[in-house]
């Protein structure tokens, strides 16, 4: 048995895309996964899988799934428990003396970006906050609120041109203890 987190986007925002978790949870057992968890509303699902899969493969057939139950589409992004003990040790803002985790943010991309996306992107100014891009990860510093900052999901989407979704650090470290 293999095990994968499921990381959805934007869904149950605003009461839009609006997916009970409980139904969620029952779509991934009916496609085969188990020992199914949910996290939160905002779609973080642990499950394990009886063949090992390529995280590509997974994404595409969760969100083709997903689409033909709720008729819209909600990109997905995996990682394994490996992958995402990995980021959680690569975050420089998390290995800082007196930190509040409040202010740290991991944004997942669905692949790593292009050289000359994140030379663009990196130019900007971005102060207060601060951010680095690892691989498919994008660790955040917020010196304020994450909603008042400039580095958004919506920022790193439009600018890196891939797929993302963001949680905040209590999430991820949630996300490490459950899987």
């Amino acid at each position: 048995m293999k095990k994968y987190i499921a990381i959805l986007r934007g869904i149950n925002v605003g009461g839009k895309r609006k997916i009970l978790i409980k139904d969620l949870k029952l779509l991934f057992e009916r496609m085969g996964f188990s020992e199914v968890t949910t996290y939160i509303q905002s779609g973080n699902v642990i499950f394990c899988s009886n063949k090992e899969q390529e995280n590509s493969i997974l994404e595409e057939e969760l969100q083709e799934a997903i689409f033909e139950t709720y008729g819209f589409e909600v990109p997905v992004i995996i990682r394994t428990p490996e992958e995402l003990n990995k980021a959680i040790s690569q975050n420089p803002f998390y290995q800082k003396e007196n930190i509040d985790i409040k202010r740290l943010h991991l944004t997942f991309l669905r692949v790593t970006p292009a050289t000359e996306a994140l030379v663009k992107t990196a130019r900007d100014d971005h102060s207060p906050d601060e951010f680095l891009v690892t691989g498919n990860h994008v660790f955040i510093y917020c010196a304020g609120k994450y909603h008042q900052s400039k580095l958004s999901n919506k920022f790193f989407e439009s600018k890196l041109k891939i797929a993302a979704t963001t949680r905040n650090w209590k999430t991820v470290l949630k996300l490490q203890e459950l899987s």
